[in-house]
C-alpha cells in the first residue's frame, strides 16, 4: 500500500533536513541484496555515523531540489540506497567497503560540494583519509618541531649536570 500525500511530505521533510546538514551523498543499486546483508550494511553505516535509507527516487529528487546535491537528480533511477554523511568520506567508505565483499551492491554515483561524482570518483573519495585521520596527522606534524625544540632546550642543562657529575667523580677519585 502506498503512502498518502502527508506521509510523502513528511518523508521529504525528514530527508531534506538530513541532506541540508550533509557534505556527501552516495547512491548505490541494491538489486538482489538479501535482508541479512542489508542489515549488516545498515549496522556498518550506523557505526560510521552515516544516514542510510531506501526511499522512492521521486521523493529523494524532491528532497535534494534546491540543495548542493541537485546535480545528483538525473542519477536517481532504479532501486537505490541513499548514503548521506556529514563526514565527506564516510558515506563513500561504507558503501565502497561493503561493495567489495558483496557483488550485488553496485555503486552508482555520488555528490559532494555541488559536484557530481561518478563511480571512480566515489571510489577515489573512499580511499581518502577521514577528517579525524587528517587532523591527527596535522597535529603530529605541528608537534614535531616543538618537541624537538624542547628536547634541545633540555639537553643544555642535562649536559651541564653530567659535566658537574663527572668533575665531582674525578675529584672524589683524586682525593
Amino acid at each position: 500500500m502506498g503512502m498518502n500525500r502527508s506521509e510523502k511530505a513528511a518523508v521529504v521533510e525528514d530527508i531534506g533536513a538530513v541532506v541540508a546538514a550533509a557534505q556527501t551523498i552516495v547512491v548505490a543499486e541494491y538489486r538482489g541484496l538479501e535482508v541479512e546483508a542489508m542489515t549488516v550494511l545498515r549496522k556498518q553505516a550506523r557505526e560510521a555515523g552515516v544516514y542510510l535509507r531506501v526511499v522512492k527516487n521521486t521523493l529523494a529528487r524532491r528532497a535534494v531540489t534546491g540543495t548542493q546535491f541537485e546535480v545528483l537528480a538525473d542519477q536517481l533511477v532504479g532501486p537505490l540506497i541513499y548514503s548521506v554523511s556529514t563526514d565527506p568520506v564516510a558515506a563513500a567508505k561504507v558503501l565502497n567497503e561493503f561493495a567489495k565483499g558483496n557483488q550485488k551492491l553496485v555503486l552508482k554515483a555520488g555528490a559532494m560540494g555541488g559536484s557530481l561524482l561518478d563511480v571512480n570518483g566515489v571510489k577515489a573519495l573512499a580511499t581518502m583519509p577521514s577528517r579525524e585521520e587528517l587532523l591527527a596527522k596535522l597535529l603530529g606534524t605541528m608537534q614535531a618541531p616543538v618537541a624537538t625544540f624542547v628536547r634541545t632546550l633540555n639537553e643544555v642543562p642535562s649536559k651541564f649536570v653530567r659535566a658537574l657529575a663527572a668533575v665531582e667523580k674525578q675529584k672524589a677519585e683524586a682525593a
